[in-house]
């Protein structure tokens, strides 16, 4: 089992940049694959990002390709979303899951975080 923690979000303008981080508990990190997820006022939760147990592989949702980052730490029991050139259509709560592939299915994730705000201003 693992416990997840997000943290980073925040209030930014447009075109600013925010590092969520998301931290985990339990000696089996390194074995999960994690994949980012968020949710905007009245719509469904969407798949933003995926990373594989090694870091070797990533995924991410169309709308946010060439603009967010997905990384792990192994060590830190850590995994990162970089989001660089945000836009207000980004606003969200953003919530980190654990699984064991990566997949842009969010019933797929086993274990969720509580989530974090992120509010991109126009």
């Amino acid at each position: 089992q693992v416990q997840l923690v997000e943290s980073g979000g925040g209030l930014v303008q447009a075109g600013g940049s925010l590092r969520l981080s998301c931290a985990a508990s339990g000696r089996s990190f390194r074995s999960y694959a994690m994949g980012w997820f968020r949710q905007a006022p009245g719509k469904e939760r969407e798949f933003v990002a995926a990373i594989d147990w090694s870091g070797a592989y990533t995924a991410y949702a169309d709308s946010v390709k060439g603009r967010f980052t997905i990384s792990r730490d192994n060590v830190e029991n850590t995994v990162y979303l970089h989001m660089n050139s945000l836009k207000p259509e980004d606003t969200a709560v953003y919530y980190c899951a654990a699984n064991n592939a990566p997949s842009s299915i969010a019933l797929e994730y086993d274990y969720w975080g509580q989530g974090t705000q992120v509010t991109v201003s126009s």
